[in-house]
């Protein structure tokens, strides 16, 4: 009877090791100007985006938990409709941790501006890899998706590839007639709607910025306790790599998005660099990043 279960009782942990999800992510919902809907239904769908997130199996593959992506997914409700139908930013971000540090690099910081859906309270979120069930759903889906292709990107050359491209069928399954669908999920909408964000990744003229951004990661960013000053001139190169991917396929949401996740770390990275190397990183990022170009007077 021992034999038995203790047998068992490793099974139970295999089993569980073969099922743990890929997502560790921190989910808030703010109404803070809404007074016409009960609080409990934004309670209800805090609660059920976090369960949605967190324990759906994304992959086939094994994550302990420290393996586990870690992020925050802020839903701040900015208008009600009707009492079951609503208008939120969502704001997504994850991180990644560095090899032999306790620094975690951001890898995602987004956010996504009047996102329409409906909901009541307790109504079940569903999983639309394969099938379109509701806007909420699927807007959900296709974050879990971009969140797990942008982080296998950091860990090995276009790992993402399988996610991205789930991502961009659960774009080319959003039907035509869906709420804000042509501005939110089509071509025709802004350049960093979710159609361009997946098109970008997935788009063979940015492939060379994905592997800039793997070089980025695991050549500098995981040596950077190894050889600082190796470690920095690939950071180097690899912005270079991506200042030309930026100069042939101008305004992409992909190099905006790096922008906007990585401004404040190549500051920190290049503040104490010789003269000559800030200003070569200065040159790059104001470049990629002009609207943002004060950020980097810290270089000049």
């Amino acid at each position: 009877m021992i034999k038995k279960g203790i047998f068992l009782a490793i099974i139970s942990i295999i089993s569980f090791r073969s099922f743990a999800q890929e997502l560790n992510i921190d989910v808030q919902v703010k109404a803070p100007r809404i007074v016409s809907t009960d609080p409990k239904v934004f309670e209800s769908l805090e609660n059920q985006i976090s369960e949605f997130l967190n324990q759906t199996k994304w992959t086939e593959d094994e994550f302990e938990d420290f393996e586990k992506i870690e992020g925050n997914v802020n839903v701040t409700i900015t208008e009600d409709i009707n009492g079951s139908t609503f208008v939120a930013d969502i704001f997504v971000q994850t991180i990644r941790p560095v090899f032999k540090s306790t620094y975690k690099t951001q890898v995602l910081n987004l956010v996504d501006n009047g996102v329409r859906f409906s909901y009541i309270e307790n109504q079940p979120i569903e999983n639309s890899t394969q099938n379109y069930f509701d806007p909420l759903s699927s807007v959900l889906t296709y974050y879990a998706y971009m969140i797990i292709a942008y982080d296998y990107d950091t860990f090995s050359s276009l790992g993402g590839d399988p996610y991205f491209t789930i991502a961009q069928n659960i774009v080319n399954g959003i039907p035509a007639n869906t709420p804000n669908a042509p501005r939110d999920w089509g071509a025709l909408g802004n350049r960093r709607n979710k159609y361009w964000m997946v098109e970008n990744m997935m788009n063979p003229r940015v492939r060379p910025m994905r592997q800039a951004l793997y070089e980025y990661y695991i050549q500098s960013l995981d040596k950077m306790s190894e050889d600082i000053d190796k470690s920095k001139a690939i950071m180097v190169s690899s912005l270079s790599t991506i200042q030309q991917v930026h100069a042939s396929y101008p305004n992409s949401s992909a190099v905006q998005m790096f922008a906007d996740s990585k401004r404040k770390e190549i500051v920190e990275i290049f503040k104490g660099s010789s003269k000559g190397q800030q200003n070569k990183v200065y040159d790059i990022m104001v470049k990629i990043d002009p609207a943002q170009s004060s950020e980097y007077n810290a270089l000049r």
